[in-house]
């Protein structure tokens, strides 16, 4: 394995590669969150429907994150991130053609691949590169870079689509995937596989997938019995799952780093918590505010663009702040001013002012941004190098599942309280009552994970 040249101009090029997928996959997100409206009208499909164009990407990502980055592990980092930008741009292209909604979602789940392929492996190559009193200024770096492509996305993607039309997200991101493999192959020269010649756990692959998909169907099909019965179903393979890990040689999750390591368990389920408490309120909003408030999705774009703008001027300054004072303060402050601010939008209705929600999204963005880089320093700096991959694949998954998890209590209130209807005048009003139930639930979340942050014990 050609070793890793400890020079400046190279850690420049790793931060420049890594900040570009950074960007690549929140912009996605976000661009299409506020484009979902449009593209509701154009195939006349549901509110649960649609939540399935972003819940795919993300269920996809999900169950390959964690497989993937311990392939990466073994075979060689790089290798696993050009791949993945290139599965990643394919799919972009796909999705851009889509001629219906199930190709659209199908497309959503092969840029899922590429995805976990992207940001699975970004954390451990910047980790492989950075000492550890370094690593969380990169951290911050590239956590800001994520929500600036996380800023733009609900502006450049409001724009895009009322100017240029939805499909014009999909071909952007395919350009970037473009520029990421030139840049790459231009810049990026070492490989990084501390776990070569090691054995993959392809069973432990297979039903970890299967219990992920089996738990996230089934939290979209409640109240029915066959949701319940594939939630049933998830729960105990991916406690199958668990068990096969304990025993198995070369397990794909070490379950040990949970058992063995209070930093890296409590960091991660703080990561968890966080996700779940926040990700769906972008989506929420977006269809609140271009539904029942009437705004274009530019318009919508630009109120939604409070949380990320904050979140990118404030992680650098977070992740520098983690090297010197212990992540767990940080990050717990972090998750209070989340709760906070979802609390204060649980009373949101059908009149509320845009001034109040926009202070919100601030608050929320800030209290991410608190959070978030000096949580993912403190996960990265608990293990070793052989584990970095498999640590950035898990950090990721929380991120992963949180956000899917998130999205599950949204369609199922939508599911509950509207059911499987266009999203209407008619249904305004449930639509607002299922709106302030799940940012109800997230408080609640977000109030749990302080704890849960705290626990961690100290880092430094």
């Amino acid at each position: 394995m050609e070793a890793v040249p400890p020079v400046k101009s190279h850690k420049t090029a790793v931060l420049l590669v890594t900040s570009i997928a950074a960007f690549l996959t929140p912009f996605m997100a976000a661009s299409v969150n506020i484009a979902l409206p449009s593209i509701g009208r154009e195939y006349s499909v549901d509110a649960v429907t649609l939540s399935w164009i972003a819940t795919s990407f993300i269920l996809s990502a999900a169950v390959f994150l964690i497989p993937l980055g311990r392939i990466a592990d073994i075979s060689g980092r790089k290798k696993v991130f050009i791949w993945g930008g290139a599965i990643f741009g394919a799919a972009s292209v796909i999705a851009a053609l889509a001629w219906s909604p199930q190709v659209l979602i199908a497309a959503r789940v092969i840029q899922g691949v590429g995805g976990a392929m992207l940001f699975g492996t970004v954390a451990a190559i910047i980790s492989s590169v950075y000492a550890p009193g370094e690593r969380g200024r990169a951290m911050g770096i590239n956590i800001a870079i994520t929500y600036v492509g996380l800023s733009l996305g609900p502006f450049l993607g409001g724009m895009m689509t009322q100017y240029l039309g939805w499909r014009s997200i999909f071909w952007l991101n395919a350009l970037l995937c473009a520029l990421l493999l030139l840049v790459t192959a231009w810049k990026l020269k070492p490989e990084w596989a501390e776990a070569r010649g090691e054995r993959f756990d392809l069973f432990g692959s297979v039903i970890y997938g299967a219990g992920l998909v089996a738990l996230m169907y089934g939290l979209s099909e409640l109240p029915s019995t066959h949701g319940v019965v594939s939630l049933g179903a998830g729960l105990v393979i991916l406690l199958i799952f668990l068990k096969w890990e304990t025993v198995t040689a070369s397990p794909i999750l070490d379950i040990t780093l949970f058992a063995n390591n209070q930093v890296f368990a409590f960091s991660n389920l703080a990561a968890f918590i966080n996700y779940s408490a926040t990700f769906a309120v972008g989506f929420l909003l977006s269809l609140y505010l271009q539904y029942i408030r009437g705004l274009t999705p530019g318009s919508a774009g630009l109120v939604l663009v409070a949380m990320p703008v904050v979140q990118a001027v404030f992680s650098p300054l977070t992740g520098r702040l983690s090297d010197r004072i212990e992540p767990r303060l940080l990050a717990s402050s972090g998750m209070a001013l989340t709760a906070a601010g979802l609390l204060l939008l649980i009373f949101i209705g059908t009149d509320t002012a845009l001034w109040y929600i926009i202070a919100c999204l601030v608050m929320l963005g800030a209290g991410f941004a608190l959070f978030s880089s000096p949580n993912i320093n403190a996960v990265m700096s608990s293990v070793d190098k052989k584990s970095l991959g498999v640590a950035s694949a898990t950090l990721a998954t929380m991120r992963l599942t949180g956000q899917m998890f998130s999205l599950g209590i949204a369609m199922l209130l939508i599911s509950l309280f509207m059911g499987r209807v266009q999203v209407t005048p008619d249904v305004y009003p449930q639509y607002i009552l299922s709106l302030q139930t799940a940012l109800a639930i997230f408080t609640a979340l977000c109030i749990g994970g302080i704890f849960a942050s705290m626990a961690r014990g100290k880092t430094h």
